[in-house]
């Protein structure tokens, strides 16, 4: 694709953002096609909920969402993972794999896996976690994986809110507090997965930050906390740059959330939104200066072989309440495959 060609790409992108957030907007003439997109959605849920589905044999907790784009579910499976190893499970993560290239699944990460084959969210679990990681379309086939091939007693799915197929104990939905859910519209007219009404299904729902709109169900907040930052390149960059001004770059699903952390965080940025899961190159990231380039987490594994000292990524950490996990934990206990209820079901 020509840089002309990814210009008015992204453009359409952010106007697409833009009419999916506001309380009007163009995309609202899509919606004869949303109405059609629900219908085949339920009905292909309704399918797969009706079928013969494999039944795990560990607890498995669904982190996902019901909009499209960044909400802070990753960081949140990475705070989820750290406190249920604390408590003495041995959890495994399985992902679709955005942006996956192979055509071999189930696919084993590691941290030194490369994103252009397994998908840039998986490393970075991979590498902030250090759990078995397994990716494949199928979630189905990612968990049967990471119980034969890693013992785990516990399977998160890294959004799989919506893939059925997948027999899920516990959901977790979360949703971003500065967006919420937009226009409340279903693709492509609005930025809605689901209708809002499947919030009132899940076990918790976990908002990012302050909820700016009125939500109608019950939830919790959490926030997220940036780390230190990191060299992008092991050996480069020995010292984080100063305060002041520096590029910000961001290929994630809400650039400007990113953005105002490294504001918050006493930086000056010029800031440079990319399409989420961006396929980046050096030249993306050459402005014609010597200031620092800042960038995510998610960004940064994809950036790791390029010859830049002044690459740094933001590492950030999800903060919950404590008694979210005290509830998760018990969810695990009562609705889990070896509690009294299911299995009476199953017996």
């Amino acid at each position: 694709m020509s840089i002309e060609s990814r210009r008015w790409k992204d453009r359409f992108s952010d106007s697409v953002l833009k009419s999916w957030y506001s309380t009007g907007g163009w995309t609202r003439l899509l919606l004869p096609l949303s109405w059609l997109y629900q219908r085949i959605a339920q009905q292909q849920k309704s399918k797969k909920l009706a079928s013969d589905r494999w039944q795990p044999s560990v607890p498995v907790i669904v982190v996902g969402n019901i909009s499209v784009g960044g909400t802070g579910k990753t960081p949140v499976v990475a705070s989820l993972v750290k406190r249920l190893q604390s408590e003495g499970y041995r959890p495994g993560i399985a992902s679709r794999g955005f942006g996956s290239s192979s055509l071999n699944y189930p696919l084993s990460v590691t941290a030194d896996s490369d994103p252009k084959s397994v998908g840039d969210e998986p490393v970075m679990l991979a590498s902030q976690t250090g759990i078995p990681v397994m990716v494949d379309p199928n979630r189905v086939s990612a968990a049967k994986a990471l119980i034969e091939q890693f013992d785990c007693d516990l399977i998160i799915a890294d959004d799989g809110l919506q893939h059925y197929n997948l027999v899920r104990h516990i959901e977790l939905a979360v949703v971003d507090g500065a967006r919420m859910l937009g226009n409340q519209l279903s693709l492509p007219a609005g930025p809605l997965r689901e209708l809002p009404e499947r919030l009132e299904t899940v076990d918790l729902v976990l908002v990012n930050g302050q909820a700016q709109k009125k939500l109608d169900v019950a939830f919790d907040s959490f926030y997220l906390q940036p780390d230190d930052l990191k060299p992008v390149i092991k050996g480069k960059g020995s010292e984080p740059p100063e305060k002041g001004k520096v590029h910000g770059v961001a290929g994630i699903g809400n650039p400007e959330r990113f953005f105002l952390t490294l504001e918050q965080e006493g930086y000056e940025v010029i800031p440079h939104p990319f399409p989420d899961h961006h396929d980046f190159s050096e030249l993306d990231l050459q402005f014609g200066d010597e200031l620092p380039v800042l960038m995510t987490a998610k960004d940064a594994v994809k950036c790791r072989t390029y010859s830049n000292d002044k690459l740094w990524y933001l590492p950030v950490q999800a903060h919950m309440p404590e008694s979210v996990f005290e509830r998760i934990l018990t969810l695990i206990e009562t609705k889990g495959p070896q509690s009294r209820s299911n299995k009476d079901s199953h017996g």
